[in-house]
């Protein structure tokens, strides 16, 4: 089935490209990550309520436990997401259920660390917007807002860089911090403009909470996810070799890579 278009026949003399490729991609796997996005919602709820408690008490000493505890619990499971969505974008054709128990086991504990870095931040800029603009006497001016909203924009950008490399390679951490570096530097607009993506899809769901949590379970976390590594995948794979090495190792996938180009 296909979301917000009509389905069209599929071309298949061979793999399609641009928005052809786009329409194809949401007409066969908008099931799949549909489902996972559900269980990926479930992941994130004791992140989203150790983070509601924590404003609702005023506590900083509450938000940095339950962020980092709930960031753990949420990382594998968003992890779980991006792999779904990049063995669409490579046309994995294994049942989702056996791939997604598969990027549990391969990935829960570099899920966990990330998520917990994730979920600290999170935390940390939920609790610092609320101090900005609800609980301030004076209205924030128009530079810190800015700068608020940068250094989300950042984060976002290099979120998008860092999660793939959690499911497709084994690396050590400053490994997979040099290569989204270094991708970040050399595809600069594109990164960015994927991260300024995210950050006004977020910023809309939070302006027009709560009529937009109806949409959770919808659109979600899965169609900005896929969105924003539909727009970088070709150049990650031109970067990072990921269709050759899965063509050439299959399922084991891991390397050691020490940067982003040759």
């Amino acid at each position: 089935m296909g979301l917000f278009i009509h389905d069209e026949p599929l071309y298949d003399g061979g793999r399609l490209t641009g928005f052809s490729r786009y329409k194809e991609l949401l007409s066969i796997r908008f099931g799949q990550w549909w489902k996972i996005n559900l269980l990926t919602l479930l992941g994130f709820t004791p992140l989203a309520a150790g983070i509601f408690y924590a404003i609702a008490t005023s506590s900083i000493l509450v938000l940095c436990p339950c962020s980092l505890v709930g960031g753990m619990i949420a990382g594998p499971f968003l992890a779980g997401m991006y792999d779904a969505v990049l063995r669409g974008m490579r046309d994995e054709h294994r049942p989702w259920w056996d791939c997604y128990q598969l990027a549990w086991k391969q990935n829960w504990k570099g899920g966990a660390l990330l998520g917990a870095v994730m979920g600290l931040l999170l935390g940390m800029y939920a609790f610092m917007g609320m101090m900005l603009f609800w609980w301030a006497e004076v209205r924030p001016g128009l530079w810190t807002v800015a700068l608020y909203l940068l250094g989300m924009l950042l984060i976002l950008a290099v979120n998008s860089l860092l999660w793939p490399q959690i499911v497709l390679f084994r690396q050590k951490a400053t490994v997979r911090l040099y290569n989204a570096g270094l991708f970040f530097l050399l595809h600069f607009w594109r990164a960015l403009g994927v991260g300024a993506l995210q950050l006004g899809y977020w910023v809309v769901f939070v302006l027009f909470a709560p009529w937009t949590l109806l949409l959770l379970p919808v659109t979600g976390i899965w169609y900005i996810v896929f969105l924003s590594q539909f727009l970088l995948y070709e150049q990650m794979d031109n970067a990072f070799h990921i269709e050759e090495q899965f063509d050439m190792e299959g399922e084991h996938h891991f390397t050691d890579m020490d940067r982003a180009t040759n």
